[in-house]
């Protein structure tokens, strides 16, 4: 599969730089109030940093504001599942308004990430993709896309009871990376404009917005199986990932666990 011309497009860096420069100087007090309200609860390092997989398979550095308690990451555990007891009464603040995310923007200035793109992925998770999804390292992470969208609500998109690494695989990992290839394949500047603008109206009309997502996807030659999914108008159910033709088990995360990828240098 290649890239959309836009997706590898001097003029993608270029917007990328300009609108994330200005969002840095307009976000800022939204980003000090998070920090302080971090350290006020326990006296420690308000930042997280975290190593995630790039474009090329190249890690970096991703810069949040920290929302679990410290070493929270020493479980192993790389999703969140509604209850987390790892999440700090402030992080549940900073969780339902993104907030912390705001530090990403110095992440796009790096050059590490775009303001539209796949989402990065923990090197644990990467190591488990299919050849197909590897395709989702072509372009560079974003902050937002389709599949931000669409699991706003992440935590309680997880089905609870079972654990949280194989709950993510097989309900969440599927449709996810299906809607990163396809932004990877499709990405323009409108549809760039249009996922920006809705990724800031999320936090006003989840509905509305889920609408106007499920209408690019139309717009843009999705599938209707992966539409329909993407409606969120009924349970996930466990599904394959992009390229394989299963969905996953325990047993294939214990092994993978242990796999080395080429793709993804050490």
């Amino acid at each position: 599969m290649t890239p959309s011309r836009w997706a590898l497009h001097p003029g993608k860096r270029v917007i990328d730089v300009l609108l994330a420069s200005v969002s840095i100087l307009v976000t800022a007090p939204l980003m000090l109030l998070g920090v302080l309200a971090v350290f006020a609860g326990d006296f420690r390092n308000p930042m997280y940093v975290s190593e995630r997989i790039g474009r090329g398979g190249r890690p970096f550095r991703l810069f949040k504001i920290r929302t679990m308690v410290v070493d929270a990451a020493a479980s192993g555990v790389d999703t969140t599942a509604s209850g987390d007891p790892r999440i700090t009464r402030a992080g549940q603040w900073l969780r339902r308004t993104k907030i912390d995310e705001l530090p990403q923007f110095f992440n796009v200035l790096l050059g590490d990430m775009s303001l539209i793109g796949p989402r990065p992925n923990v090197r644990r998770e990467c190591e488990r993709y299919t050849p197909l999804e590897r395709q989702m390292l072509d372009v560079r992470p974003g902050l937002t896309d389709y599949a931000s969208i669409v699991f706003a609500d992440l935590a309680e998109a997880v089905p609870a009871g079972i654990d949280p690494n194989l709950a993510y695989n097989q309900y969440v990992r599927p449709l996810k990376s299906r809607l990163a290839l396809h932004y990877v394949r499709t990405a323009s500047l409108a549809s760039d404009a249009a996922l920006f603008v809705l990724t800031l109206r999320n936090a006003l009309s989840r509905e509305r917005t889920l609408a106007a997502v499920l209408e690019w996807l139309r717009r843009t030659g999705a599938d209707a199986d992966l539409i329909e999914r993407s409606s969120r108008d009924r349970p996930l159910t466990p599904w394959a990932p992009p390229g394989a033709d299963r969905a996953v088990v325990a047993a294939d995360l214990d092994s993978l666990r242990k796999r080395t990828v080429e793709s993804i240098p050490p």
